[in-house]
């Protein structure tokens, strides 16, 4: 072989007979292997996926053997060039057939005597990654920031610096010119008065507001005063009762309409839009790293709605001007321009103790309202981890606290039995400390120390003897309906000396002669209650019980279902359930309760329907297989099969088709409620396709042989299973609100640990949006516990 042919060109056959030659052979080849590589090495790009010690180790055999003179390349051998010949032809072959595998006929194959294409299988290359967005390669930027690994700003700053954008203001009113009616006549109404009367028109006449005979009457009062201010004493319209306002209804109604005849490249468009004020006001720079700002859009104007009974309900919220706004940023940093025409920013402050953004203050409560950064920021987890390291410092001082509020239960003078009482009712019931309401600016919710007599009845069921029961009754936080019998003599609340009973007398103690209006708690106040939670503990409150209290009770109720039997063997989803069940625990002890809306209703009854179609399947695949057992031509010519519904997938896939092209060719509005609704004729025949596709989705096009079904039938053993899950979960959830306690009352690092734990995906289990949130509590061990010693961490 010639030294100056290189291994790559000799075939491997040669090189295995020139490996069982004598070493002098092989050391003279490899000499001359050698040679060509280090030749090779100086015209070739070096391999930078090489190790750098194994690129050091060539350099230096390479200095260390003297060169040798240059010789002119000679074939002397036949066999050489002839497998260098053979090589090239090969790879010419190869490069042909690739060329050609586009062009490649399909062969063709005979079954039962007739002419049928094979399926050729398409040789598919690597995955393509996934082109990121602009947002989502900002978001995987910041992500490489972690706050808790880094410096913290001088004490009592929570930044060094700080820039940012302002805030975007919504778009200036575009009036529509529908004149609303007064005693039947139509009348003439300024920009302004026609937004007011807009707001008015686009409340819905059956919903919560205007459909609630107890809320309607607020609503029309508040909006009826505030419209007159607007159109003047001198205004023909003076009673509300001759004002009509559905012709402006009408119009947005219409417009509703509209606005679904959206193509899909005014739908990009709108996102464009979207996107472009999201890059210039969704994003501040803070300390040298990019911070996702929360509410970056001005409120924009409209009825005031609020929750519940609010007593200022319709009243109407006034457009924010510049003038009003104070921006707060470092002084280094740039003053953002105001892009609202012929205004500039009120105020601009250097303030590095608080984190907010931008100010203002709102005019219907005259309460400061605050742009922030978002939930995700490194300012709201400081503040989580803080909170909930703060309520793991309970955990060595809980005993303590409970011995010492037990023992003034039974105190003789009454505000000190009023103290010991309310701090139980805060421990056992996790109430909120609740404080005093001017009923006529705010809703009349009610927390501890503002319970009244009326929202207490004893004995409720009028068992009589020594019941122990109080129904509980009143409107909570954001006007949420708070009702619990609370039996005072269960062992929850005797046991270990829990002194239930001794809170039932004093309750009945508290409200013995007093009008249904009068306090429980007349000798106390919510200032008293925080100053002596202040003197137990630093930085003790109502809500770092309710914050501990929801922590712990997720924490034992995890562990009681981690100890069960048969816990190994549960699947992943059953495990869930099982987190659910001890989340919706917390849940119901701190009250956080949803409205149950129409949509969850239907689909609770949609999967109903869809279970009791599953279960009369797997009825008929059974019947299937005893056919097939039988094996009787009868018996198999009985067996159903799917039904041919290329035609009813024609007909769908054409009105969707249509629709498409008419929203794409509208221009007028008539136009563009046609196509409207055209989409929504499409979109009912796509969803009674699905509908059939489902119902038949147990059968075959061809008679099924025994496998084939009893393999079906494991697999509707299994979506039965899995959906009576869903449902379960979802009806038993439906007045819950688990997301609340998961985002604000429960240490998520409870969650993470248990998760690892238990090899369940945390995506199960927290949203994207919470994985964001708490991204500095994923890191946690699986034996992560919450105690004491983690408050130790600050």
């Amino acid at each position: 072989m010639d030294s100056s042919s290189s291994d790559d060109d000799v075939p491997i056959g040669q090189l295995r007979k020139a490996a069982a030659k004598p070493d002098k052979a092989v050391s003279s080849s490899a000499a001359a292997a050698k040679k060509t590589a280090a030749a090779k090495k100086k015209k070739k790009r070096p391999n930078y996926k090489e190790d750098s010690e194994d690129e050091d180790d060539d350099d230096e055999d390479y200095d260390s053997s003297p060169s040798p003179p240059k010789k002119k390349k000679k074939r002397t051998s036949t066999s050489s060039s002839a497998t260098t010949a053979a090589s090239k032809k090969k790879k010419a072959a190869a490069a042909a057939n690739t060329t050609k595998k586009s062009t490649k006929k399909t062969p063709i194959k005979k079954v039962n005597g007739k002419k049928k294409k094979a399926t050729v299988k398409k040789e598919t290359g690597p995955k393509k990654l996934k082109q990121l967005d602009k947002s989502e390669r900002i978001s995987h930027a910041m992500q490489a920031y972690l706050w808790w690994n880094a410096d913290d700003p001088p004490k009592g700053q929570q930044w060094v610096k700080m820039e940012h954008a302002g805030v975007s203001f919504p778009e200036a009113y575009l009036p529509h010119g529908v004149k609303m009616r007064y005693d039947g006549k139509e009348v003439d109404l300024t920009p302004l008065q026609e937004e007011a009367a807009t707001f008015f028109a686009a409340m819905d006449p059956d919903g919560m507001h205007l459909g609630n005979n107890k809320t309607k009457p607020i609503f029309v009062k508040n909006f009826f005063t505030d419209f007159r201010a607007i159109l003047g004493k001198k205004h023909m319209i003076q009673d509300f009762k001759k004002c009509d306002f559905e012709p402006i209804r009408a119009h947005l109604n219409e417009q509703k309409i509209v606005k679904k005849a959206i193509t899909d490249a005014e739908r990009k468009m709108n996102k464009d839009v979207k996107n472009t004020a999201m890059f210039k006001f969704g994003y501040s720079l803070v300390d040298g790293h990019l911070e996702k700002v929360g509410n970056y859009n001005m409120e924009p104007p409209g009825a005031f709605r609020g929750r519940g009974e609010h007593p200022k309900m319709g009243k109407l919220k006034q457009r924010v001007d510049p003038e009003q706004v104070m921006l707060n940023l470092s002084e280094c940093a740039a003053v953002p321009m105001c892009h609202v025409p012929g205004h500039a920013w009120g105020d601009i402050r250097h303030n590095p103790t608080v984190q907010w953004l931008c100010s203002w203050t709102e005019n219907i409560n005259g309460q400061s309202k605050y742009m922030q950064l978002a939930a995700q920021s490194s300012f709201k987890g400081k503040s989580d981890r803080s909170k909930y390291n703060k309520a793991a410092r309970l955990c060595g001082n809980i005993d303590k606290i409970r011995k010492d509020y037990k023992k003034n239960l039974t105190s003789k003078k009454n505000d000190i039995r009023q103290l010991a009482t309310a701090m139980w009712v805060i421990d056992r019931l996790a109430l909120r400390v609740g404080g005093e309401k001017d009923t006529e600016e705010e809703a009349d919710t009610v927390g501890c120390c503002s319970l009244r007599v009326e929202h207490l009845k004893f004995d409720p069921n009028d068992e009589g003897g020594d019941n122990k029961e109080i129904e509980l009754e009143f409107l909570g936080k954001d006007s949420m309906l708070f009702k619990q019998t609370i039996d005072f003599g269960s062992a929850l609340y005797t046991e270990n000396n829990g002194m239930g009973e001794q809170v039932h007398e004093n309750f009945k103690k508290f409200c013995n002669k007093k009008k249904a209006s009068d306090d429980v708690f007349s000798d106390l106040t919510p200032t008293i209650l925080n100053s002596h939670l202040k003197t137990i503990m630093d930085g003790l409150s109502a809500k770092v019980f309710r914050t501990y209290n929801a922590s712990k009770t997720l924490q034992d109720e995890l562990m009681k279902t981690e100890e069960a039997k048969g816990w190994k063997r549960l699947t992943a989803v059953e495990k869930v359930v099982e987190y659910n069940n001890a989340n919706r625990e917390v849940a119901i002890l701190c009250n956080h309760q949803k409205t149950v809306s129409k949509a969850q209703e239907a689909t609770l009854d949609t999967l109903g329907e869809k279970l009791e179609t599953l279960k009369k399947q797997r009825k008929e695949l059974k019947k299937i297989l005893e056919h097939l057992n039988n094996g009787k031509k009868k018996d198999i010519s009985a067996i159903p099969l799917k039904e041919n519904i290329t035609q009813v997938q024609e007909k769908a896939a054409k009105a969707l088709e249509k629709a498409k092209s008419m929203k794409e060719k509208a221009k007028t509005k008539e136009e563009k409620i046609a196509a409207t609704e055209q989409d929504e004729k499409a979109k009912q025949l796509k969803k009674e396709l699905g509908e059939l596709k489902f119902t038949q989705n147990h059968l075959w096009e061809k008679t099924p042989s025994k496998d084939q079904v009893m393999k079906k039938l494991d697999s509707w053993k299994e979506k039965i299973k899995k959906m009576e899950l869903n449902i379960k979960h979802k009806d038993d959830n439906k007045e819950v609100a688990l997301g609340t306690s998961k985002l604000n009352y429960m240490d998520p690092r409870i969650s993470v640990a248990w998760c690892k734990r238990n090899d369940v995906p945390i995506e199960k289990v927290f949203s994207k949006t919470m994985r964001d949130k708490f991204n500095w509590a994923m890191a946690v061990p699986p034996g992560w516990l919450f105690n004491e010693e983690i408050a130790k961490q600050g």
